[in-house]
């Protein structure tokens, strides 16, 4: 624990500032709210706190999966939305990569994102009302699909956004079947409960280049190895209309698709309400508000 120079204050889990890397204890609660305070049982929330991902079968019903893949095609079809900064391409195939911000790009995503199902789950887990942090759509279209490399959100949204502590989650909802084959979300279970603090510096405007390409808050090799082999990996495998939730610090990745068969899914990052962010801990300036948002209205009120 440090407290920077600028603002004196506090900066639990200092990242980017050492010329290697180092891993360190959680030191907040994995789940704040209990199994009276929303839609999970005891089971459940337990399950969470101990792998710190928990899965949802059927979240949207096979009509919905429907309606948000046409509006994926719509989307990813628009020459305005393509020539947003919020929407990022393949380096290579300009195939469409991500859509962000796309609760506000969508009024279809908006209702999604801001729907019980998704954000009561969110507030049970985080013990409070909740916002959204950052909202996207990810493309993996088959053949031409890129890999996610292994990090942790917290360290990026803590370094470059100025989120404070680890009160974060966030839920993947599948839209196409995720086979074990074709680049589904991958979880170190447990990893959530140890702190990885990356070496080097955030260069100016990171944010241009590790929308697609990682670089700045990847781990070094030597603990990834470490952690897997500790931890493990799980694959989230499952039908199209299911979710996974994680929290924010679940070292994650995904493989590149180079299958006939796409996987794409909604991204919502809900963070409480109590841990709004800040100016950044190990960046400049603040990432864009399309990245990480600077609007605390609460989801779904």
């Amino acid at each position: 624990m440090t407290v920077t120079a600028d603002q004196n204050r506090v900066d639990a889990y200092p990242t980017r500032v050492a010329d290697r890397p180092s891993v360190q204890p959680r030191q907040d609660k994995v789940v704040w709210g209990s199994a009276e305070a929303g839609p999970m049982d005891a089971s459940t929330l337990e399950g969470f706190e101990t792998k710190g991902y928990l899965n949802i079968e059927d979240l949207i019903t096979p009509d919905e999966v429907r309606a948000y893949q046409a509006e994926l095609d719509r989307l990813a079809s628009n020459p305005e939305i393509r020539a947003d900064e919020r929407c990022i391409v393949e380096a290579k195939s300009q195939d469409v990569r991500s859509i962000f911000e796309v609760h506000n790009v969508s009024d279809v995503f908006a209702r999604i994102a801001n729907d019980p199902r998704v954000v009561d789950r969110a507030r049970q887990l985080l013990g409070s009302d909740v916002y959204i942090h950052q909202s996207r759509v990810n493309f993996k279209p088959g053949f031409e699909g890129k890999e996610f490399m292994w990090h942790s959100d917290f360290e990026t949204w803590h370094a470059e956004d100025g989120l404070p502590r680890m009160r974060t989650v966030s839920i993947s909802i599948s839209l196409t079947d995720n086979f074990s084959f074709n680049g589904p979300l991958m979880i170190m279970p447990g990893s959530h409960m140890e702190y990885i603090s990356c070496d080097g510096a955030t260069p100016a405007d990171n944010y241009k280049k590790s929308l697609v390409m990682q670089g700045a808050g990847v781990p070094d090799k030597d603990t990834l190895r470490d952690f897997a082999d500790r931890y493990g990996i799980d694959v989230m495998e499952g039908r199209a209309g299911g979710a996974t939730m994680f929290d924010c610090n679940c070292m994650h990745a995904s493989n590149g698709n180079v299958t006939p068969y796409p996987r794409s899914n909604l991204f919502f990052v809900y963070n409480s309400v109590e841990n709004t962010a800040q100016e950044p801990f190990a960046a400049e300036s603040p990432r864009p508000e399309f990245i990480g948002a600077r609007d605390f209205t609460p989801a779904g009120r």
